[in-house]
């Protein structure tokens, strides 16, 4: 016998009350938004992507770091009309921002939004360890920049393993400005790094010439890395242009002027609007 049980749900872009149905038999849940304000109308067979946040909150002992608040915020308020998003760092729940973010983007209205929206407050309360990841729960990963994924993601065993079985998989695989740092241990079936053969871009030398002591104290500069794996590294005409590169299934971004046009790629790459 199918037993169907209400549930309490709420629409994550919205808030609206979703109305929802749970088949007890094929443990399937069915919620629809019928809030004309939310452009959302269902959530049955959404898309996934993990969003994949730094734990690292320092660069060195004097130095503060972590996720870049407007590289979250661009790219999630891009897609997350239409796939479900979850969150995912080296050490799990409260991933450290960098709080210059928070100050510099305090009149960028999406970074504010995300900052104090409840949804992402709770996601980020409850941001899932890697060592907790199924990459067969996922269409696609996004690497959140900031100086962080540069001192703990791109040396971190877990992140390769867990990248590379995600490009292996036939995933997306992006990132924006540091966050193609995450990579540069992703390697292909045959052990070549996803950089070898293909155009990427991140954080340039000359945005980094910009960042004083902090370019000094970093084990590696992400156009140098990038290159190094036998990438074919482009950059905007400018630093701080926006650049945004596709090649394949592989997504990357320049800097925070990017970080949207890089959601809207995921978009586009999943087959959504």
């Amino acid at each position: 016998m199918i037993v169907l049980r209400r549930l309490e749900t709420f629409c994550d872009i919205c808030r609206a009350y979703i109305p929802t149905c749970e088949d007890s038999r094929k443990f399937i849940s069915i919620s629809i938004c019928f809030s004309s304000a939310c452009r959302r109308n269902c959530l049955i067979d959404m898309p996934s992507v993990l969003f994949v946040l730094t734990s690292a909150d320092k660069i060195t002992v004097d130095i503060p770091t972590g996720w870049y608040l407007p590289e979250a915020a661009h790219p999630y308020y891009a897609i997350v009309p239409y796939a479900s998003i979850e969150f995912a760092s080296p050490k799990g729940p409260n991933p450290p921002v960098d709080e210059r973010s928070v100050k510099d983007y305090a009149d960028d209205e999406e970074s504010t939004k995300f900052w104090n929206d409840p949804t992402v407050k709770e996601k980020l309360a409850k941001c899932r360890h890697l060592v907790d990841i199924e990459v067969h729960n996922y269409d696609a990963v996004f690497y959140v920049g900031g100086h962080g994924p540069v001192i703990d993601l791109a040396s971190d065993e877990l992140n390769r393993v867990i990248s590379s079985r995600l490009w292996n998989e036939g995933k997306i695989v992006s990132a924006v400005c540091h966050g193609p740092a995450a990579l540069a241990q992703t390697t292909d079936s045959n052990g070549k790094s996803v950089f070898a053969g293909r155009t990427a871009t991140g954080f340039s030398n000359a945005e980094e010439d910009t960042m004083g002591e902090i370019r000094k104290k970093l084990p590696f500069l992400l156009e140098n890395k990038i290159k190094e794996l036998g990438g074919n590294y482009v950059k905007a005409d400018a630093p701080w242009g926006e650049k945004v590169v596709v090649d394949g299934k592989l997504i990357t971004g320049q800097n925070p002027a990017s970080a949207r046009g890089v959601g809207q790629a995921i978009l586009k790459a999943l087959g959504l609007p």
